[in-house]
């Protein structure tokens, strides 16, 4: 009986239908629209397939910020999926349990959708365990460490806004002679090495180089036991720069005709072609060195034309280095002599060897760029800058150590092995080196966009970075560079054990980590050393070390701003400062 009332209810309402036209319009536009529902579970499928496919060969990707933004609407796919089931399938078996009367039956089904709940929850936060972990801010004025130099802990900062002059992507390239001043860039590199030895007399400007060379080679020769000796005509000098933007090409784009060698990414953050002049000009002119004793370049990378162009024109004899060693370029090859990773993570994979320039050379000198890094790191500074100087990719390898599972994005927090301290710490590469240098000219991002990016923290306000940095201590000059990093962006720098590798390396004699840093693989019998001294300074504005502020031996940031034109008064401060052993010269301008 109530199936055919129930019949005849639903003929009414159809006859009903069919002749009301509001009625017949209603339900015409019910059925237009009726596709707008499906756009949730449709997106959210899409969203779902895609982030799978990108995250499960390699989970890094989940914080990529397409993946970000995937993953709230695959996630609530999961979740609205699951629980479309879920209803529909307690519905019917509701239906069954009450109309059976079985107590145990209605048990199970509400256990069954507990754990379809569960279930569905923790898929959805749980699609990937990788999270950025961000850092509190280091302590202030705490050194760690053991600082060296000539001047412990020393590191000098020139920052002169006339060597760029560029109006960003659009307008030409950064690295054109158009937009850098070389005239300027020059005159940063002088400054920085005759600040860097302490050699401000008031003698001929080109004496004066010389002599702050010179010191610079003998402090290194002393403390590395070959006596207090300058550098020696013939002895040979290999220059690590930073050409990430021009990694090694794939099989798919050999190098075969020249037109190869031309940049692939225009706006990318290389080491300034000018910077490389400049230094070049300094060894050859001031420091005595002939131009074919001099090799520069990224083992890596190729070096393109638009750089090679330049620094070939002023200086033919250079030889240029890299990957593929075509077109007056030299091939980086590779020597007998290993390199161990002090991890058991590299256990079982292929020995990896140190370049052939890099053990026939008797110096090296390290030229890195400023920049944060998005992808792991955090920052990439001359400590990075060696992840270059394997003649192979650092990861994408199964025979190889991947250099990039230790670093902080994948291994977060402190006390953990970091593999920048055995770059930094191995004979051929951190062992031989001369001087370090951060080319500041125009920092930012190593992140997809690629550019430079001007800064906002004082003296910069809105302008490029403009700067030079320059030390002998490879722990204090990543420091400096890092609060920097810090200071201006809030992401990448901030990540979790962005610093760790620093504070391993300043106590690699013993380590937070525990590891017995050992790249030179002596048997247990030697460990590494402190490579340095770490310290975060007291405020992004003052910039002040414990060196400056007189309270520590750990940092002294000295800082030379715009162009050198009361030199004499200058070295007459510093002179002073020098007598009462105060070292601050922090934020004295030259102008």
């Amino acid at each position: 009986m109530q199936t055919k009332r129930k019949k005849q209810t639903r003929s009414v309402r159809r006859m009903a239908n069919a002749i009301c036209p509001k009625t017949d319009k209603l339900e015409e536009q019910k059925r237009k629209h009726r596709w707008l529902t499906w756009i949730f579970p449709i997106g959210g499928l899409l969203a779902l397939i895609w982030f799978l496919i990108r995250v499960i060969p390699k989970p890094s990707r989940a914080m990529y910020p397409c993946q970000r933004a995937a993953f709230p609407l695959a996630s609530g796919f999961v979740v609205w999926l699951a629980g479309a089931i879920s209803s529909i399938a307690a519905v019917r078996k509701a239906k069954r349990c009450f109309t059976r009367s079985r107590p145990g039956r209605i048990a199970g089904l509400c256990a069954t959708l507990i754990a379809v709940s569960i279930g569905s929850i923790w898929l959805a936060q749980s699609i990937t365990t990788e999270e950025v972990v961000l850092a509190d801010e280091p302590t202030s004025n705490a050194p760690i460490g053991l600082a060296k130099g000539i001047y412990p802990g020393r590191v000098v900062w020139v920052h002169d806004p006339d060597a760029t002059d560029w109006e960003g992507p659009g307008n030409g390239y950064w690295w054109e002679n158009s937009h850098t001043n070389q005239a300027v860039v020059d005159q940063m590199m002088s400054r920085a090495i005759k600040e860097l030895s302490g050699d401000v007399t008031d003698a001929g400007l080109s004496g004066a180089r010389r002599s702050a060379w010179d010191k610079l080679f003998r402090h290194f020769n002393e403390t590395h036991g070959k006596g207090n000796i300058g550098y020696k005509s013939g002895e040979k000098i290999v220059i690590k720069v930073n050409y990430v933007g021009c990694i090694s090409p794939r099989s798919a784009q050999p190098i075969t005709n020249l037109e190869d060698y031309n940049l692939r990414s225009l706006d990318y953050m290389n080491t300034s072609p000018q910077m490389i002049i400049a230094l070049l000009g300094q060894l050859i002119d001031q420091a005595g060195v002939n131009e074919e004793d001099i090799t520069v370049g990224d083992t890596l990378c190729y070096f393109p034309n638009e750089f090679y162009n330049m620094c070939h024109e002023k200086f033919p004899n250079v030889r240029y280095l890299d990957c593929i060693g075509k077109f007056g370029r030299t091939k980086a090859m590779l020597s007998s002599v290993p390199f161990y990773w002090s991890t058991p993570q590299a256990a079982g994979k292929k020995t990896d060897y140190v370049p052939a320039s890099y053990t026939e050379a008797e110096y090296l000198i390290n030229l890195a760029n400023l920049k944060s890094h998005n992808d792991h790191a955090g920052i990439t500074l001359c400590a990075k800058n060696h992840y270059g100087s394997l003649v192979r990719r650092p990861a994408r390898t199964e025979e190889y150590y991947d250099m990039h599972k230790d670093l902080p994005y994948t291994t977060p927090g402190r006390g953990h092995y970091r593999p920048l301290v055995d770059l930094m710490g191995h004979k051929h590469l951190g062992g031989k080196t001369l001087l370090y240098l951060i080319d500041g000219l125009y920092a930012g991002k190593h992140a997809k966009e690629r550019a430079p990016r001007k800064w906002n923290i004082p003296p910069f306000n809105g302008d490029w970075s403009s700067s030079l940095f320059a030390s002998q201590d490879p722990v204090a000059i990543d420091s400096v560079g890092f609060d920097f990093l810090w200071a201006e962006w809030d992401d990448a720098p901030h990540r979790s054990g962005t610093s760790d590798y620093l504070i391993e390396a300043a106590m690699a004699d013993d380590p937070p980590s525990g590891t017995f840093y050992d790249p030179d693989h002596q048997g247990n019998v030697t460990r590494l050393q402190s490579l340095g001294v770490y310290e975060h300074w007291n405020n992004p504005t003052d910039k002040q070390y414990s060196r400056n502020l007189g309270t520590g031996k750990g940092i002294e940031l000295i800082k030379l701003s715009g162009a050198a034109n009361n030199t004499a008064s200058v070295a007459a401060h510093i002179h002073r400062s020098r007598n009462t052993d105060i070292r601050s010269v922090v934020g004295i301008s030259e102008n």
